[in-house]
């Protein structure tokens, strides 16, 4: 067997360290790009802060009529501060798929959106949405504190406050055992599937993009958090209405991503291995069409899940338990779609003698020949991006 030159060592080893590192500088350039609209969600944050606080000082509030104690503004301003990076955070995860969906769907043919700028704010639009989701939960914590604090130590208030708004299921009190249970799941989901992408190096592009799929899940979590415990949305009404409604356009542009994809491997009908079974993505389809079906009557009916002023409250749905064990075959159909595209490249690469595209370079043509083309459907999004749209 001929020896690998001596000057081409460097290179080689350079190229492995690239496949197999966390792509830091990526990342970076990301929160950079993210500082304008971030500063916009802060902006915007403020002024829901400043709305909720006016409503409960001159009394129009829906949440004192739930909470009379809350009535005094400038003592709970943490908790008001919670529900305004709340709603921010909710706006920011719904403008977020939006942007995903587009880009992986059939594209608009604006010409002032090229794909490279949708690709971009769909990465900043999802750092900031993180931030928001965390930022909600730290001030509930703050907030948990102030109220411990009138029975308990600083030490033993805020270990109880902690567990309480971080870890999931510490909640143990009313409609919040679930629904702080499910936020907290939503948030901790975020942050591994939205950086999946700065780790594509090391994963290849095809299982980066199989895990990324599964982020939608987040944002189901995060309107089933809202609907559960928004004491803004708490009761029927217009408010809550508009809540639904404003699901149904994003469940029709999830149909129209998942029957025409903007890469021709991933339609139903294609040939190409892919990371979930035919049937799976059948039924995938299926159940979105359903799903939006369900958000009509929902709206038409007015069947919404919300309270009335004068009836008890309904026990909330479902147990803890029920979602433990939702989230175990979630966890169990993301590691099978990795183990599928894993084995299947492993297989490819032994029959060509290669490494069969399990790294960035195989995928994206990192590495390859000169004059090499790399293969369009595997390519990651971002790919296509960072070439015409230099960060």
């Amino acid at each position: 067997m001929a020896d690998v030159p001596e000057s081409a060592l460097p290179a080689v080893r350079k190229g492995r360290e690239r496949r197999d590192r966390f792509d830091w500088a990526g990342l970076r350039a990301d929160l950079r790009g993210a500082v304008p609209d971030a500063s916009l969600a802060l902006v915007l944050t403020l002024l829901i802060f400043w709305l909720l606080y006016a409503r409960v000082e001159n009394g129009s509030s829906a949440t004192i009529k739930i909470m009379p104690m809350l009535a005094d503004a400038p003592k709970f301003w943490m908790y008001w501060m919670c529900q305004a990076f709340g709603w921010t955070a909710m706006l920011w995860a719904y403008v977020t798929v939006v942007f995903g969906l587009m880009r992986s769907g059939p594209r608009p043919s604006w010409g002032w959106l090229p794909p490279a700028r949708l690709e971009k704010w769909h990465r900043t639009t999802s750092l900031t949405t993180v931030g928001l989701m965390f930022m909600h939960a730290f001030f509930f914590f703050t907030d948990q504190i102030r109220d411990n604090t009138s029975r308990w130590s600083f030490g033993r208030s805020t270990w109880t406050a902690f567990v309480d708004s971080f870890v999931p299921g510490g909640y143990s009190s009313g409609t919040g055992r679930v629904a702080i249970f499910v936020g907290l799941l939503a948030l901790y989901l975020a942050v591994p599937l939205g950086l999946a992408f700065y780790l594509r190096n090391r994963t290849g592009s095809r299982i980066w993009l199989a895990v990324h799929r599964f982020v939608i899940v987040v944002y189901v979590m995060s309107i089933w958090h809202t609907l559960l415990y928004s004491s803004q949305a708490w009761y029927d009404g217009s408010f809550r209405t508009m809540l639904w409604v404003l699901q149904i356009p994003l469940a029709g542009l999830l149909l129209w991503r998942l029957m025409a994809p903007a890469r021709p491997g991933e339609r139903l009908r294609s040939r190409r291995d892919h990371a979930v079974p035919f049937g799976a993505r059948l039924f995938a389809r299926l159940a979105v069409a359903a799903t939006i079906v369900g958000l009509v009557l929902v709206v038409v009916t007015g069947v919404d899940g919300g309270r009335t002023p004068d009836g008890a409250s309904p026990p909330p749905w479902p147990e803890k338990w029920v979602i433990w064990v939702g989230l175990l075959v979630f966890t169990l159909a993301v590691v099978a779609a990795v183990l599928r595209l894993r084995s299947r490249a492993h297989r490819s690469g032994a029959g060509t003698g290669t490494a069969g595209g399990t790294g960035a370079g195989a995928a994206a043509g990192d590495g390859a020949a000169p004059g090499a083309t790399p293969d369009a459907d595997t390519a990651p999004d971002a790919t296509a991006g960072a070439t015409a749209d230099p960060r």
